[in-house]
C-alpha cells in the first residue's frame, strides 16, 4: 500500500474513531447532569429583594440548571421551519457533519457560542449582581467558561474585539431578561454538526423563569453572512435543586488537538 493510501486510510479511521469518542463523551455528559423530574405542581418564580426574577440559586450553595444536548436544532427550531442557510454555509455544515464532527471546537475543549452554550450538557449557573449591574453565567463543562452580561445601560463599543462568547448587553422587559450579543469570532460552531457563522453574527437571547424548576430560553440568530433570514430556537432547561457545580477541566484530557493535521 502506498504512503498516500495509508495516509487516507488513517484519516478515515481517525475520523470515525474520534467521532465515536465525541458522541460517547457527549452521551456520558448528558447522563451526568440529568435533572430530577420536577413535581407536577411547581413552586412559583423566585424573586430577588427588588422583585426581579431570580434566575439562579434560592438556597446557599445548592442548585444548578441542567441543560440538555441537542445534536442539531431541528427539534427546537421555532421559526422558520428550516434553518435558512446560504449555500456556502449549508455545504460547510454538511462537510463537517460528514466527518462525524471530528473538528468540533467544543470537542477540543474550546468554548461554544450563542444558543449552543445552553445545550452543552453540563451544569450551568446564573449569578445576578444587581448592585454591580451585571450578571454572570458560569458553565461547568466544555471549556469551563463564564459570560458577563452588562446591565448598566451601556452601548456596544465602536470596535469590539472578536471573542469566543461575544460581548453581552442585557435589560429587563417585565420578567424576561433580554440579552443582545455581538462581537463573536468565527471559530465556533452553532450546533454539534457544524452550523457555521460569520463575524456579522448577532444573537438576541430571552431568559425567563416561569416557575422554580423551569428556565425558558429563546435565541435568535441574525447573521446575513451565513443565513438568508433570522432564525430562532427555544427550549426549557430544568432546575436541579440539589446539584452543586464541581471542578471539571476539559483541557486535562485534550491530548489529541492538532493530531488530525
Amino acid at each position: 500500500m502506498s504512503y498516500v493510501h495509508r495516509k487516507r486510510l488513517m484519516n478515515v479511521v481517525s475520523s470515525v474513531f474520534w467521532g465515536a469518542v465525541l458522541m460517547s463523551l457527549a452521551a456520558v455528559a448528558a447522563a451526568q447532569v440529568a435533572a430530577p423530574k420536577p413535581p407536577d405542581i411547581r413552586p412559583p418564580t423566585p424573586r430577588l429583594a427588588d422583585g426581579t426574577p431570580n434566575l439562579g440559586r434560592i438556597e446557599l450553595s445548592r442548585g444548578y440548571w441542567a441543560p440538555k444536548q441537542y445534536q442539531d436544532y431541528n427539534a427546537i427550531l421555532t421559526a422558520p421551519k428550516e434553518i435558512p442557510y446560504r449555500p456556502w454555509a449549508a455545504q460547510l455544515r454538511e462537510e463537517r457533519h460528514a466527518t462525524n464532527s471530528r473538528d468540533d471546537p467544543n470537542g477540543n475543549c474550546l468554548p461554544p457560542a450563542g444558543p449552543r452554550m445552553m445545550t452543552t450538557p453540563y451544569p450551568m449557573e446564573i449569578v445576578q449582581l444587581p448592585e454591580q449591574q451585571r450578571i454572570f453565567m458560569v458553565f461547568e463543562g466544555g471549556a469551563h467558561i463564564w459570560r458577563e452580561i452588562y446591565m448598566d445601560g451601556r452601548a456596544f463599543p465602536d470596535d469590539i474585539n472578536p471573542t469566543w462568547t461575544g460581548y453581552s448587553i442585557g435589560h429587563w422587559e417585565g420578567d424576561t431578561l433580554v440579552v443582545e450579543v455581538r462581537g463573536f469570532n468565527e471559530k465556533t460552531w452553532l450546533e454539534m454538526y457544524g452550523a457555521p457563522h460569520t463575524d456579522e453574527l448577532t444573537v438576541t437571547e430571552r431568559f425567563s423563569r416561569p416557575d422554580l424548576y423551569t428556565l425558558h430560553y429563546e435565541g435568535t440568530i441574525i447573521d446575513p453572512g451565513a443565513y438568508t433570514e433570522p432564525w430562532t430556537v427555544a427550549m426549557d432547561i430544568i432546575w436541579d435543586p440539589d446539584g452543586e457545580l464541581e471542578e471539571y477541566i476539559c483541557q486535562e484530557n485534550n491530548r489529541w488537538t492538532g493530531s488530525q493535521q
